[in-house]
């Protein structure tokens, strides 16, 4: 029996196909934009989406007409809210997470509960990604729209009500919304009630991981030439799923995914609510793992700096790419220094993300001299994003988080190079798993758990979940970096100020 993992992300959705060993059988990908109507405003066109990801199922399920998938889960971005009509369909654009638009009712949250006490309750720092805020800005700027939806919805239970009828949201995924209380795992009815949302306008929430949630309409299914039931089954935020599909399933372990953006996850089993990662806006939520929580960091530049530096000063290499077939960025680093570089890089090209949340912040390369080639600057941009990696897991440390080894995922575990740069600044053992695509692959793990594939989570990561590189600290590199960092963390002190004057 296979399985089928569907992953929606804020600029590309995916399907894959896994069998039960984990291995790939089939994939399909799509592109989609964000829009910006406003400068402080990021938005998405859901129907345009829903159109994308179905694409996705017929072109992955048409390539497996031997071994048709029995189950599906979804791995979804969070925080984009999504009024719809009674039918399911949207009443305007998606409210993305990286819109900034409501820094006026997160005003009066703080007023009415206390940062502290949303924190405590939901997991959730005060922070423009939320839910809540968003849906605050809907009933105060959107009156018409607020009235006419029948139900608010994120892209888990949008589909899901697309797919099988009925909105329903896993509490892994609500549990990012602000709006759920962390110890409860339940809808928080006096958040609801101060806030005048209603309950019944939310959706149902799931039963535990991997529980069914419905079954595929009969409609869609022929549409997908499938003879037999497909079950839909309960998923999650795509960072915890992609938790699950790189083994980050016991408390000490932790995942970190280098795409757009670069994300760690860290598995707890009980809440790590220390005032010092409200500060750092660093949330705490429930795992797509039964009885695990996560504490999530974020930067937003991760490898879209790496593709700033290659599309601006790497043509060359980019020329060569296309006519050898060699990778652009790996021309980028051929000959860059042993240890580390006499360069000092500040990562915040859109801003600081985790754990100093400033969006004056800029980027800044300092130590430039005559003597600094274009490799040099390449495996600085790496050391800097290593370096503010490090910065939030010394945070999540000093708040008692353990975290004993990290799992790579992403684009940035396909480099040698920057895994042991990882390991080295972070003094942290990797691993890096088969699947780095580990969104989609914990998806379809949480879908073989409901269609009974599997007895549990446990043991979907035991079958499925198979390992690359293990890559361990190096003691001179880890002692070289560790002064590094002492100059690093003065960077952003440093020059905030100026920053913002700028």
């Amino acid at each position: 029996m296979s399985i089928l993992g569907l992953d929606i992300g804020t600029t590309g959705c995916k399907a894959m196909v896994f069998a039960a060993d984990g291995s790939v059988l089939s994939e399909a990908r799509r592109e989609y934009a964000i829009q910006t109507p406003h400068p402080t405003w990021a938005e998405q066109d859901a129907e345009q989406l829903w159109a994308l990801a179905w694409q996705c199922l017929r072109e992955a399920i048409a390539a497996t007409r031997a071994d048709p998938p029995v189950a599906l889960a979804l791995s979804c971005q969070g925080e984009a809210v999504i009024p719809v009509d009674r039918e399911g369909r949207a009443l305007r654009p998606a409210i993305l997470g990286m819109d900034t638009r409501t820094s006026d009712e997160n005003a009066w949250l703080v007023e009415t509960f206390g940062a502290d006490e949303l924190f405590r309750r939901t997991g959730m720092p005060v922070h423009t990604i939320n839910t809540l805020p968003k849906l605050l800005w809907l009933q105060r700027h959107e009156a018409a729209i607020w009235r006419d939806a029948h139900q608010f919805l994120l892209y888990e239970d949008f589909f899901l009500r697309r797919l099988g009828g009925e909105a329903v949201i896993s509490v892994c995924l609500a549990s990012r919304t602000q709006m759920m209380g962390l110890a409860s795992g339940d809808w928080d009815d006096e958040i609801l009630e101060s806030c005048a949302i209603e309950r019944a306008r939310l959706a149902r929430l799931a039963p535990a991981a991997g529980g069914v949630v419905g079954k595929l309409r009969p409609t869609l299914a022929a549409e997908l030439g499938l003879v037999r039931d497909l079950l839909l089954v309960s998923g999650g935020h795509d960072q915890a799923c992609a938790a699950l599909g790189s083994g980050v399933i016991a408390p000490g372990l932790a995942m970190v995914s280098t795409g757009t953006a670069e994300v760690v996850e860290v598995a707890m089993d009980s809440p790590a609510l220390a005032p010092a990662l409200a500060e750092g806006g660093i949330s705490v939520y429930r795992h797509v793992v039964p009885g695990l929580y996560v504490a999530m960091t974020l930067n937003h530049s991760g490898g879209l700096l790496l593709r700033w530096l290659r599309d601006t000063l790497g043509q060359w290499e980019m020329q060569q790419a296309a006519a050898t077939g060699a990778d652009a960025y790996d021309l980028l680093l051929q000959d860059a220094p042993a240890g580390p570089t006499s360069l000092l890089l500040l990562p915040h090209f859109a801003g600081s993300g985790t754990p100093t949340l400033d969006v004056h912040s800029k980027g800044a390369i300092l130590g430039l001299t005559f003597a600094t080639t274009k490799a040099e600057i390449a495996k600085a941009v790496l050391e800097g994003l290593t370096l503010e990696l490090r910065t939030n897991l010394d945070l999540l440390r000093q708040s008692g988080v353990e975290i004993a080894e990290l799992h790579a995922v992403g684009g940035g575990a396909r480099s040698d190079l920057w895994l042991h740069l990882k390991a080295d600044i972070c003094n942290t053992p990797l691993r890096v798993p088969a699947v780095t695509d580990a969104a989609c692959l914990g998806a379809a793990l949480l879908a073989g758990v409901g269609a009974g594939l599997f007895a549990n989570v446990s043991a979907a990561v035991q079958q499925a979940v198979r390992w690359g590189a293990h890559v361990t600290p190096d003691k001179p590199a880890v002692d070289a970096y560790a002064q590094r960092y002492t100059l690093h963390r003065q960077l952003y002190p440093l020059l905030a100020d100026l920053h913002c004057q700028l």
